[in-house]
C-alpha cells in the first residue's frame, strides 16, 4: 500500500497532512488526514489517536474545525481522521438523497446487505486497513493507540473498541449514538446495511454489546445539554446505564447550553486530547 501526499501545512510545530490511497476493502480512493506532531517530523514514533467522524462529514471536518492541533503538538500525539464512508464513481448512495444513510453515513460497520456490501466495510477499513498503513507509511507507533468520535462516530469508536479489547488504551466520545438500535438514524442504517434481523444489529450497538459482555477500561463522554438529537437520536442514559451495570467506569459530562456542533467539541477537545495522552503517554 502507498500513501499520495494531496497537501501538507506546517501547523504548531508539526505538519497537517491530507493523504489518499487506494482501499482494498472498499474498492475505492479513500482519504483521510494526519496531524503529525513535532516530535514526529523529529523521528519519533508517536502515540495515534484516531477520530471518527459523524453523518455528512469528511476527514476534513476535524482537522479544520476542532483545533485539536496545538495541544497534540504539545502532548506529541499523532491525531488520524479517515473519511466517513466509502465514495467514488459507482458507489451507491441513499436513493432518495437523505444524508443520514449511504454517502458520509457508513456507520463504521461491514454492510452485508446489497447493494452495500461491494463498498461499505467502513469496520474493516478502519480496524485492519488503515492502522497497517498508517503503521507502516507514517512516524506512529502502533501499540499506542486511542479512538474517539462525533455522534456516529462517537458510536464508532466505542463500538469499534469493544470489539477490538486491547487494541485502544483509550476511549472517548462526544455526544455519541448511543444505541443505534433504540434510535431513527441507527435503525435505518442498521436495517439498510445488515437487513432486518434486528439479532445481527447487536455488534454494532454500544449498549447491546456491553450487555453481551464487552468491557472497555474506561470511557469519557462528553454530551451537550442543548444539542437537538439529544432525546431522539443520542440517548447517553442508555449507555450510562449499561456502564453502571457492567461496572466500566464512565465519566459522562452533561455540558449545559451546548449543542451538536463543532463548536461544542472545539471547547471540550483539550480534555479529550488530555485523558488520552495521560494512557497513551507522549510522543
Amino acid at each position: 500500500m502507498t500513501i499520495e501526499l494531496l497537501s501538507r501545512a506546517r501547523c504548531f510545530g508539526g505538519e497537517q497532512r491530507v493523504c489518499r490511497h487506494r482501499s482494498a476493502e472498499t474498492g475505492t480512493e479513500m482519504r483521510f488526514a494526519a496531524f503529525l506532531p513535532p516530535q514526529a517530523l523529529g523521528g519519533a514514533r508517536v502515540p495515534v489517536l484516531w477520530f471518527l467522524s459523524g453523518l455528512t462529514c469528511t476527514e476534513e471536518n476535524f482537522t479544520v474545525k476542532a483545533g485539536a492541533q496545538r495541544v497534540a503538538a504539545e502532548l506529541g500525539l499523532m491525531l488520524v481522521a479517515p473519511d466517513t464512508s466509502p465514495r467514488g464513481e459507482g458507489v451507491p448512495d441513499d436513493p432518495a438523497g437523505a444524508y443520514d444513510f449511504g454517502l458520509g453515513a457508513g456507520f463504521y460497520l461491514d454492510a452485508t446487505q446489497g447493494p452495500w456490501a461491494r463498498h461499505y466495510r467502513m469496520e474493516s477499513y478502519i480496524v485492519r486497513e488503515l492502522p497497517a498503513l498508517v503503521g507502516s507509511e507514517l512516524p506512529a507507533d502502533m501499540e499506542r493507540q486511542g479512538i474517539t468520535g462525533h455522534s456516529m462516530g462517537g458510536h464508532g469508536a466505542i463500538t469499534l473498541a469493544l470489539k477490538n479489547p486491547g487494541r485502544f488504551a483509550a476511549v472517548s466520545a462526544f455526544a455519541p449514538i448511543a444505541s443505534p438500535m433504540r434510535c431513527a438514524w441507527g435503525e435505518k442504517a442498521l436495517g439498510g446495511y445488515l437487513g432486518p434481523d434486528r439479532a445481527a444489529w447487536r455488534r454494532h450497538d454500544s449498549t447491546a454489546l456491553i450487555e453481551d459482555g464487552a468491557r472497555l477500561p474506561a470511557l469519557l463522554v462528553d454530551q451537550g445539554m442543548a444539542d437537538s438529537f439529544l432525546e431522539s437520536q443520542l440517548k447517553p442514559e442508555l449507555l450510562e446505564q449499561a456502564c453502571s451495570g457492567a461496572g466500566i467506569p464512565l465519566t459522562l459530562r452533561r455540558q449545559e447550553g451546548y449543542d451538536h456542533s463543532y463548536f461544542f467539541i472545539a471547547t471540550f477537545i483539550q480534555d479529550h486530547l488530555r485523558w488520552h495522552a495521560e494512557r497513551l503517554g507522549r510522543g
